[in-house]
């Protein structure tokens, strides 16, 4: 919800603006940004796909492969420039200065944060709280006529102090959004000639910081930075989810097409489903090429951007120097994936994440020139010579097993042995599919030649050509044929073997569930054994209590014993009496011996 708010309160800002401010932001290259509609937030889609993110390979893995967002995607999807200079300069332990100087507001020592309240209301964004029946567009409305009242109507040093605020606010509350209320300035360097902000490549930069929340714990159920980029991408890559909903089609850039469906179960209920939607998800329903119906129309910055598609290449965000692994799923540029070898840590070290501002004065176009350079040759071309994915599945099986299941319903085992199986069935049915199309195209060319030669008269030369084109569809087709009927065989032979290692799986988990059941026996058993032995203890302590009262008793017995004897001995009256008594009294004593 947060992120929905702060959405709102950054396009009242936008809206408030005069029509020069507009034209300002437009030439810059963010206008596309506000065109798109307030989306609804999908948190269990973030948390799904948070949970499958690899940090070492700065990709999702799913059962088929890894996946990454691209340039491509970021310049479709948001509109946002992913060419120009790479968005790196000077970090600060303190913008304190430099905030004064730029913003007019004030900044804790050894921080870049701004508060958020005073950046708010610099912009006129004062009461931001939704009254009560007020409905989005009017909540919206109202923003945008109070920000209105505060903002300069005339170019000049004041219009220029209030665009720096509200890029301030628009890059630090929507674009590159993080956790907590304060907003950063750390891009703050970058606006401080107006001219040039719009030469930096900025969808690039959104994609480091979008790897980087990623890379945060698969808990984090908030969304930060620019939520629908990633929610859109979903929605094209995976549409079998049905996540999201086609509203407006034919728009550009492509989030302005799509809406979030509306689902009112439980977060956790959400997620589980999704999870298992992902495990079982069809293999050839994983569309690898989105774009690929795709035109240019209304979407000049697409011209300038193309060369940096199909790449891999290292994404600048100032602090953040991270690489865009691309030669990880070659099958997004219509390749087939080859060997390659999985990405282990980090290559480029830098000190911490944080957005709260370094320990040291850094010139990151010094610190990280080679991977600036690396950016400004754009990176390097991804290829591929493989026919086939089987190696790749394979590798991608045994290196990450049971780690690509997230749902309770598909845990495999961890070495895993019935991943790399089912990896390479789903590698077999894909070609198989592909064989098959392949060979009713085939069946058409042919057909279409038949009919040809069943027409009009033609000459000698062009009935040898047709006849010899005819032979060689004939054999195109036969060995299409063949090459179906052989990945059929090698289909059905991997869903046997995968059929009965998924018996031996539900054989062993039927082992285990007997195991945690013995288990479970024995610990019963332990426990009771421990209560008797308890008692025992009890027992034994009753016992020498009892055995010391009989002790006791018979001593008695025996001093009476002696005094009854010596009463005989007398025989007095009185004495008689006393006999009397004494020997009932002994009498009671040894009955309650005996009972001891």
């Amino acid at each position: 919800m947060r992120a929905r708010v702060s959405w709102t309160l950054v396009l009242a800002a936008f809206l408030a603006l005069p029509p020069f401010q507009r034209d300002r932001v437009e030439e810059i290259g963010f206008g596309e940004i506000f065109r798109t509609e307030r989306m609804r937030v999908d948190p269990a889609l973030t948390q799904a796909l948070r949970s499958r993110w690899d940090m070492e390979a700065k990709a999702f893995v799913f059962p088929w492969g890894h996946m990454i967002p691209s340039l491509e995607d970021v310049s479709r999807i948001t509109g946002l420039s992913v060419y120009g200079k790479a968005v790196s300069g000077y970090t600060y332990p303190c913008y304190h200065d430099i905030a004064e100087r730029l913003l007019d507001l004030p900044v804790e020592r050894r921080s870049s944060l701004v508060p958020r309240i005073a950046l708010q209301e610099s912009l006129g964004l004062f009461e931001v709280g939704k009254n009560a029946g007020e409905s989005d567009d009017e909540y919206l409305e109202r923003l945008a006529r109070v920000s209105r009242r505060e903002l300069a109507s005339e170019p000049g040093p004041q219009a220029d102090l209030d665009l720096r605020r509200f890029l301030v606010l628009f890059l630090g509350r929507l674009l590159f959004a993080t956790r907590g209320d304060a907003v950063h300035c750390r891009f703050l360097p970058l606006l401080e000639d107006l001219g040039e902000v719009g030469g930096y490549a900025w969808g690039a930069a959104f994609l480091a910081h979008q790897f980087d929340c990623l890379s945060a714990s698969d808990r984090q159920t908030s969304t930060s930075s620019f939520y629908p980029f990633l929610q859109v991408w979903a929605y094209l890559h995976l549409p079998a989810l049905g996540r999201g909903e086609l509203t407006r089609s034919g728009l550009v850039p492509i989030a302005r097409r799509w809406g979030s469906r509306r689902d009112t179960r439980h977060l956790a209920d959400q997620l589980e489903r999704l999870q298992e939607a992902i495990d079982s998800y069809p293999y050839l329903d994983v569309v690898w090429q989105p774009y690929l119906g795709e035109g240019d129309e209304g979407q000049p910055w697409l011209a300038q951007a193309r060369p940096y598609f199909g790449r891999s290449v290292w994404l600048h965000a100032l602090n953040l120097v991270l690489t865009l692994n691309l030669f990880l799923t070659q099958r997004s540029l219509v390749f087939r994936q080859s060997v390659v070898d999985f990405p282990v840590r980090d290559r480029f070290r830098r000190p911490g994440r944080s957005f709260r501002g370094l320990h040291d004065t850094t010139d990151w176009r010094e610190r990280a020139r080679e991977q600036i350079e690396n950016w400004e040759r754009k990176g390097k071309s991804v290829k591929s010579t493989a026919t086939t994915d089987d190696a790749y599945l394979w590798a991608y099986a045994l290196k990450y097993g049971g780690k690509v299941y997230k749902s309770a319903r598909h845990q495999v085992d961890v070495a895993g042995e019935v991943a790399s199986v089912r990896a390479l069935l789903l590698s077999a049915t894909h070609d198989r599919e592909v064989a098959r199309r392949e060979t009713e195209e085939l069946r058409r060319e042919l057909e279409s030649v038949r009919r040809g030669a069943g027409g009009a008269s033609t000459s000698r030369g062009r009935e040898s050509d047709r006849a010899s084109l005819q032979a060689q569809l004939t054999a195109a087709i036969s060995r299409a044929e063949e090459a179906e009927r052989h990945l059929e065989d090698r289909e059905r032979d991997l869903r046997f073997t995968n059929e009965h290692a998924m018996d031996l799986q539900a054989q062993r988990d039927q082992y285990q569930r007997e195991l945690q059941t013995t288990r479970g026996d024995r610990d019963q058993l332990r426990i009771r054994a421990e209560a008797a032995e308890t008692r025992a203890t009890e027992v034994t302590g009753e016992r020498d209590q009892l055995r010391t009262q009989m002790e006791a008793a018979e001593a008695r017995v025996a001093v009476m014993t002696t005094e009854l004897a010596a009463l005989r001995v007398q025989r007095s009256p009185v004495d008689r009496e006393e006999l009397e008594r004494l020997r009932v009294e002994l009498r009671l004593q040894e009955s309650l011996a005996q009972r001891l």
